[in-house]
């Protein structure tokens, strides 16, 4: 069965414009996919908590070595990365706050960032650990222009740490000026049609 993972990351909930074209493209999904899995976690309403130096330390212990405390400690992570495992096809909405992602979502990559789990260290550098042949697409809305621009600071960050864990095989969408009344409609309608394209 193929499992569709729905990532959001809006602090506006259903009211975000990210939120609103991941809902878009997963409907879509949905119809071409029949009895599909799909799997959703919002960021935004469901905030991660910030990790912790206990938690980081228990995730360097041997599993066989750890106390039911440090256990514990990782249940959340362990269940994050068990989502993540289970995915196909990944879909993330990527709202820009103040020239980076949300504080959500830098929460939920330490959570699922873990040596020996999601990725490792070699010779040759760091190499991902989950199963090969995720798809990953990710809506990009912004307030102002600035895809291609130093001031995006997403676009970097989000692909380099994904491509740590494995995931490679990432597509963007950008939504930009949605905070200019003349260009708003065109942006998110532009989204629309390139979400049409990933079906």
């Amino acid at each position: 069965m193929t499992t569709l993972f729905k990532l959001t990351t809006s602090i506006f909930g259903d009211q975000g414009q990210s939120t609103q074209l991941v809902e878009r493209f997963a409907t879509s999904w949905l119809a071409k996919n029949p009895g599909a899995k799909v799997i959703s976690r919002d960021l935004g309403l469901n905030p991660p908590h910030h990790l912790e130096a206990l938690a980081f330390l228990a995730s360097r212990v041997p599993v066989a070595d750890r106390t039911p405390e440090q256990n514990k400690l990782l249940e959340y992570s362990d269940s994050l990365i068990a989502e993540l495992r289970q995915a196909d096809v990944i879909v993330i909405g990527l709202p820009m706050y103040n020239f980076g992602i949300s504080s959500g979502l830098k929460a939920y990559f330490d959570h699922i960032a873990r040596v020996g789990v999601t990725f490792m260290y070699t010779p040759q550098g760091p190499k991902g650990l989950l199963p090969e042949g995720k798809k990953c697409h990710i809506v990009a809305t912004r307030g102002g222009i600035y895809a291609g621009t130093n001031r995006d600071t997403q676009t970097g960050h989000v692909t380099n740490f994904l491509s740590l864990i494995g995931i490679s095989d990432i597509q963007f969408i950008y939504a930009e000026g949605l905070n200019i009344p003349e260009k708003k409609a065109a942006a998110i309608e532009g989204a629309g049609a390139q979400l049409a394209q990933w079906l």
